[in-house]
């Protein structure tokens, strides 16, 4: 399991002209091939009258996946530029889908690579890159009298506050990264004087603020 990784953050759709032909770049955050696979077939069959639907995704979250396709634009226009665009970010678990509508004037493999390169490149821009962080939830059980000290020293680190309980004590449900969770314990007893519980909860994905 990776510790962190940078994806988009949301789905994002641009479109340019080039000589004519009207490019449609589409992205969006993926956890699996399936969902790259069912996103690229929405997205064909949504411009079913388009001239391409050309595609790549790559995926690296539990197991390596990545596909292209130039879906009949000549070898090695637009599948692989595409996927090249997203390597060079640094982002997976991704997919990126380029539409595009002919508009009467042949572009060339320069062209071509030059068009799909840049809807793939503005279309992840506008997707916002992001990091994404692999946490574990936690939660703290301590005394009343030391919920303030906590609650600061949690939020000075940066670590995520999903919930308070009040009941007979306060448990304070934090998300904190993986391999900072041992830190995160000692200052936690420091903090207490050793006077608190905590009780391990799920893991996931989180966005870096």
């Amino acid at each position: 399991m990776q510790k962190e990784y940078f994806t988009v953050a949301h789905e994002a759709v641009v479109e340019i002209d080039e000589r004519k032909s009207k490019f449609i770049g589409f992205v969006k955050p993926v956890e699996t091939a399936e969902e790259a696979t069912s996103y690229i077939n929405e997205i064909k069959s949504n411009h079913k009258d388009a001239t391409h639907n050309c595609y790549a995704y790559y995926v690296c979250k539990d197991m390596f996946a990545q596909r292209f396709s130039d879906d009949g634009e000549p070898s090695g226009t637009a599948g692989i530029p595409i996927l090249e665009i997203i390597k060079r970010n640094n982002i997976q678990n991704v997919v990126v889908v380029v539409t595009r509508y002919f508009g009467g004037i042949l572009l060339g493999a320069p062209g071509l690579i030059r068009a799909y390169s840049k809807s793939a490149s503005e279309a992840i821009v506008k997707a916002t890159k992001v990091k994404r962080i692999y946490c574990q939830e936690i939660k703290v059980v301590i005394k009343y009298t030391l919920l303030g000290k906590m609650q600061n020293a949690i939020l000075s680190k940066g670590y995520i506050i999903k919930d308070i309980n009040y009941g007979q004590d306060v448990e304070i449900i934090v998300s904190i990264p993986i391999d900072e969770i041992d830190v995160f314990r000692g200052a936690a007893r420091e903090i207490a004087s050793g006077d608190v519980l905590f009780e391990d909860g799920s893991t996931y994905y989180i966005n870096e603020i």
